[in-house]
C-alpha cells in the first residue's frame, strides 16, 4: 500500500518554491513548436514556473532561447505569446537593443560609464532542444538529454504512425488548483465514470490502462465511438500528448503560482478538417476536470485531509509521480 503525499505539499507556497528549482529548473519545459516561428525575427515567449523565456528565429534559421530579461534593470524584451521582433530584441522598459544571437547591440541613451563593457551584458541564454519540431528549454542546464526522456514517446509515435502538420492554434484555461492536483487527475482513469460520463460512454472504462515507460505515462483504452483515439501520453513533469482521430493536442500543465495552474493547449490538424466535435469534446473534458480539481484543492486547503492511499490497480501513474516528487523534495 502506498500512501499519498501530504496535503501540505499542495497548499504551501514554500513547497512550490522548492519545486521551481528541483522540478522545473532541473527538467525540460515545453515551449512550443518550430512551425510557430517560420521567419527570421519570429519569437515565442512564455514562462516556466515563473521564469520568463523567449525563443527567437535568428539569422540563418537557427532558433535561440534566452531569459526574457534585459540586462539593464530586468525589463521584458517581448510580451508573452507570439510575434515578430524584426532584426533585434528591444527592451520594452528602456530600449536597450540586442541582436538575435543575444549580443547587446546598443545600450540606448545610457551614456559613458567607466568600466562598462557591452560585451559583458548580452542576454542570458537558455538551453534549448528540439524533438520532432517541439521546442523544450532546460533552465538549470543540466537535465538529461531530451532524446533520452522522450525515447518511449518516440517509439510510440513510430508504432502508431503519428505525423504532425504545422501547429494550428492555441487555447488556454486557468484552474484554481495546485499544478500537482491537476497532473495527478490526468495520470489516472479511475475517475472517468463519476467525472466524465460522456467519455465513459465512448470508451471501455474497465479496460483502461496506464503504464509507465521511464518518465512517460501511456494511457490506452479501447474506444467505441466519438473523436477520442483512446491514446494519451504524459511526460514528466507536466506535459501531455492527446491523440484525436482528426489530429493531436499538446497540453502543457503550467503552474503560475502555488495555487494556480494554466493549461496551454496547442492543436495540430490537417487543413480542412472539421474540428467542431473535437473541440466540443475537449472543452467538455476540461470543464469537468476543472470542476473536480478545484473541489479537491478546496478540500486539500481545508486542513482536514492529510494523507490517503493509492490504488495499485488504477493509480500506477500517480504513484510514480508522487514518489518522484517526494524524492526530489527531500
Amino acid at each position: 500500500m502506498q500512501e499519498t503525499l501530504p496535503a501540505a505539499l499542495y497548499r504551501d507556497p514554500l513547497a512550490y518554491g522548492r519545486e521551481r528549482a528541483a522540478v522545473f529548473d532541473a527538467g525540460w519545459q515545453f515551449l512550443g513548436h518550430e512551425s510557430e516561428l517560420p521567419a527570421e525575427g519570429d519569437y515565442l515567449a512564455s514562462e516556466a514556473a515563473g521564469r520568463p523565456v523567449v525563443a527567437v528565429r535568428a539569422a540563418g534559421g537557427e532558433i535561440k532561447a534566452f531569459h526574457n530579461v534585459c540586462r539593464h534593470r530586468a525589463g521584458p524584451l517581448t510580451q508573452d505569446g507570439r510575434g515578430n521582433c524584426g532584426g533585434e530584441l528591444v527592451c520594452r522598459y528602456h530600449g536597450w537593443r540586442y541582436a538575435l544571437d543575444g549580443r547587446l547591440r546598443s545600450a540606448v541613451g545610457f551614456g559613458a560609464a567607466e568600466g562598462f563593457d557591452p560585451r559583458a551584458f548580452g542576454l542570458i541564454s537558455v538551453r534549448l532542444a528540439l524533438w520532432r519540431g517541439f521546442l523544450f528549454v532546460n533552465l538549470g542546464g543540466e537535465a538529461e538529454p531530451l532524446e533520452a526522456l522522450l525515447a518511449p514517446l518516440d517509439r510510440l509515435f513510430e508504432e502508431r504512425g503519428v505525423r504532425l502538420p504545422a501547429a494550428s492554434f492555441r487555447r488556454s484555461h486557468d484552474l484554481a488548483c495546485n499544478w500537482k492536483t491537476y497532473v495527478e487527475n490526468y495520470l489516472e482513469g479511475y475517475h472517468i465514470g463519476p467525472v466524465h460520463p460522456a467519455l465513459a460512454e465512448e470508451v471501455e472504462v474497465d479496460a483502461y490502462r496506464v503504464t509507465m515507460h521511464g518518465a512517460v505515462a501511456l494511457h490506452e483504452v479501447p474506444t467505441r465511438s466519438g473523436v477520442n483515439d483512446g491514446l494519451w501520453a504524459w511526460v514528466w513533469p507536466n506535459l501531455a500528448f492527446n491523440v484525436y482521430r482528426y489530429g493531436l493536442m499538446v497540453e502543457h500543465m503550467r503552474p503560475i503560482g502555488h495555487d494556480r495552474t494554466r493549461l496551454d493547449y496547442l492543436y495540430f490538424h490537417e487543413p480542412g478538417a472539421d474540428l467542431t466535435d473535437m473541440l466540443a469534446a475537449s472543452d467538455q473534458l476540461t470543464a469537468e476536470d476543472k470542476a473536480i480539481c478545484e473541489a479537491v484543492q478546496r478540500n486539500l486547503d481545508a486542513g482536514v485531509y492529510e494523507t490517503g492511499v493509492l490504488s495499485a490497480r488504477h493509480e500506477v501513474g500517480v504513484g510514480w509521480f508522487q514518489s518522484r516528487i517526494a524524492t526530489l523534495l527531500r
